[in-house]
């Protein structure tokens, strides 16, 4: 394996990075590519090596709502629940920036879980990481109005990329906090003429964000 696995997942023990680099296996998938579908059986786990995955809800429509990203050093939660219990995913997976991804088949899941502690951890951090993501968007929902919604889904974004400009639509912005087009597209307005943000085409600016 030529990925600097133990930068990437420093937790991990060096008898689990050896087993990784012996047994797992590699996989890489370009943007927009759809990783987990829902409704799936999910028979790997992934780890993120490189490049960004986002992960939604999908209703029986076909409507999605965002919910957390996957960044390098990351792990699906889902996606191992999933595979320890044999269950349908009940998630969507799409590749929003080309990814490398470490797959682990569900008999390495449990053997790990087993041997080595540092993979325990990881499993179980992953579970109270993502759970604290889902907590603060199930918040966002049940107790804020559109506009402070819009605003925590462009500081989350600004704050996984690490940058000021945002490649996103309006209309990608509406589907992912399911609302319309034109209420982002007022609610964006409004944020710039606060001074905020500055809007171009297919890309946001973020000028100052709480």
């Amino acid at each position: 394996m030529l990925v600097p696995t133990k930068k990437i997942f420093p937790s991990f023990s060096t008898e689990l990075i050896q087993e990784i680099e012996d047994s797992a296996v590699i996989q890489s998938f370009p943007t927009d590519t759809i990783i987990i579908r829902t409704g799936q059986y999910i028979k790997n786990t992934v780890l993120v090596i490189s490049g960004k995955i986002k992960v939604y809800r999908e209703d029986e429509s076909g409507s999605e709502f965002f919910m957390y990203h996957l960044q390098p050093g990351q792990a699906c939660a889902i996606s191992m629940i999933c595979a320890t219990k044999n269950e349908k995913s009940q998630i969507m997976a799409k590749v929003v920036e080309d990814v490398e991804l470490i797959m682990v088949p569900l008999p390495l899941m449990d053997k790990w879980m087993m041997q080595h502690r540092s993979w325990y951890e990881f499993v179980i951090d992953t579970y109270r990481s993502r759970f604290e993501e889902v907590l603060e968007v199930v918040d966002n929902i049940a107790f804020r109005a559109m506009d402070e919604r819009l605003e925590f889904y462009l500081k989350r974004h600004a704050e996984v990329c690490g940058c000021k400009e945002l490649k996103l639509s309006h209309q990608e912005i509406a589907s992912e906090l399911n609302t319309s087009r034109e209420v982002i597209s007022r609610l964006l307005k409004k944020m710039e003429q606060r001074g905020l943000i500055t809007l171009y085409r297919n890309n946001i600016e973020i000028l100052k964000l709480n």
